[in-house]
């Protein structure tokens, strides 16, 4: 049974985390395949529904790692760059046939996330004292999960894909035995039934 590792790269807007993740895709590293959580389209705020943005954003991160555990390329390690709350993560990952999950977090110093925001990225709008919060909040939520920690702010491009790439070796590394458990929780799953 093959278990693919995901990797979650979650971030505020401005911390690097799609940049990355595109680099990391340029460099075209066998078995590794990168998704975009945002390549589904973002509903407007009436489009959400009763849930409201948590609401759809819980409900995608389940939709992506339920579809990416089910191996959809053949790899080893998917990558899914996402502003997503790492909690929303945890929660998911009960519902998919992988154990296999890391979350890593992009973040950056704050005047370093308005300058790339308000200068290349030309989204001024997002530079904003709500993004500085929900920075925050994720800076928050990977402190107290020991989350992995990418901080950009004195960073180049290749050396953030580098330090990424060194999580996507881990996850390689940990595959072997994610599938191992998952041999043995089926064959525990077929005594009891």
């Amino acid at each position: 049974m093959s278990v693919p590792g995901i990797i979650v790269v979650t971030g505020a807007s401005g911390s690097g985390k799609t940049a990355t993740v595109r680099a990391l895709e340029a460099r075209a590293l066998p078995g590794v395949r990168c998704y975009y959580f945002d390549a589904v389209g973002v509903p407007s705020a009436a489009d959400r529904g009763s849930g409201g943005p948590e609401g759809w954003q819980a409900v995608t991160t389940k939709d992506w790692l339920s579809r990416l555990a089910a191996d959809p390329d053949g790899a080893e390690v998917y990558v899914l760059d996402g502003q997503t709350r790492p909690s929303f993560v945890r929660s998911a990952v009960e519902g998919t046939r992988t154990a296999l999950v890391r979350i890593v977090l992009l973040d950056c110093a704050p005047g370093v996330r308005h300058a790339r925001l308000v200068g290349p990225r030309r989204q001024p709008e997002l530079s904003n004292s709500r993004m500085d919060c929900w920075a925050a909040y994720l800076r928050g939520q990977a402190d107290a999960l020991n989350l992995p920690i990418i901080d950009t702010s004195n960073l180049g491009i290749d050396a953030a894909v580098d330090a990424l790439v060194g999580h996507v070796q881990q996850v390689r590394a940990e595959r072997p035995a994610a599938e191992q458990q998952a041999r043995a929780d089926r064959l525990d799953a077929s005594r009891s039934a």
